[in-house]
């Protein structure tokens, strides 16, 4: 395997795609010893193949705000590989949303998911659209719209969007409720539903339990655990809060969470009500922690710093 060579020709195909190209050549930098031991791969055509999406879909995203105002987002389905199932990948809603984010996002899904041993490709959507201050009718009308413009490119079969950045279980519930009334069905299209239509139980724990249950094994490999042991975490959402939760459970010490406004230290630990106030730090739409938390518990031994 040419590895600048492919290196070069993705980058005039996609110049300025930094992130994008980025993940591609540290993928490939990875398994370039074994592409050139196997070179059935090179004559195949795998890697030139697998570094380019299947399709990448954008769309214009129009919504009205709560004093009648009308805005226009963009909104992307980057649809990556199918090679083994339909396409899966989260949908990030943040005002970093990119193409060459979502490419670089949606590259790294093919092999994540493919681990999980799952019948599942890679994919990756979102948009710049800023939950952050938005009311919750606000949100409502976006996703509705985000939806209106993606339903027809997506189906149980062929593409199944879950949650990522900003899009948790309500905006979820929203577009899950605008597909089933274009479609007039009832399928499995999303996940990250609540529980009450459709969801799986424990699903927002899911990612933070697995996180500390993977650390676990690898601690066992040292002959230690988690008791007593003071924990790190970064983030506040829902990964953070199972990780967290999860970790008080098997006798750590949580000390931090953060958040884009800047993180809070605080060492006589994260846990109890604390762990509960992330949820709601999270559903404030605010994606603030460090002021917030701090006037929730005051205390002459907390730390923290805002971001720069």
């Amino acid at each position: 395997m040419n590895l600048e060579k492919i290196m070069n020709d993705l980058e005039k195909k996609h110049p300025g795609e930094l992130e994008y190209l980025q993940a591609v050549r540290e993928v490939l930098e990875t398994i370039e010893d074994v592409v050139n031991q196997n070179p059935q791969i090179e004559a195949a055509g795998i890697i030139e193949r697998i570094v380019e999406p299947d399709r990448v879909l954008t769309f214009k995203v129009q919504w009205v705000d709560d004093n009648g105002k009308v805005h226009v987002n963009l909104g992307y389905r980057v649809q990556f590989n199918n090679a083994i199932g339909p396409y899966k990948g989260g949908l990030r809603f943040h005002p970093s949303v990119n193409l060459s984010i979502l490419k670089f996002l949606g590259f790294e899904q093919i092999f994540k998911n493919s681990l999980t041993t799952l019948p599942m490709g890679g994919g990756k959507g979102g948009s710049d659209f800023d939950p952050k201050g938005k009311s919750d009718g606000e949100i409502m009308r976006f996703c509705q719209s985000y939806m209106l413009e993606l339903w027809r490119m997506i189906g149980p079969e062929t593409d199944v969007p879950a949650g990522d950045i900003g899009v948790g279980g309500k905006e979820i519930g929203y577009m899950f409720g605008m597909y089933k009334k274009l479609t007039q069905t009832h399928v499995g299209v999303l996940t990250g539903k609540g529980i009450n239509w459709g969801g799986s139980l424990i699903r927002p724990e899911a990612t933070g339990f697995g996180s500390v249950y993977f650390a676990q094994e690898m601690l066992a490999t040292r002959n230690t655990d988690f008791k007593g042991k003071t924990v790190a975490i970064s983030g506040f959402g829902n990964v953070a809060w199972g990780a967290a939760a999860k970790v008080t459970e098997l006798g750590g010490k949580v000390v931090t969470i953060s958040g884009p406004d800047g993180y809070i230290y605080d060492p006589e630990g994260i846990s109890g009500e604390k762990i509960d106030y992330m949820l709601e730090l999270r559903a404030s739409n605010q994606d603030i922690v460090q002021k917030p938390y701090s006037y929730e518990f005051p205390s002459d031994n907390l730390q923290g710093e805002n971001a720069p």
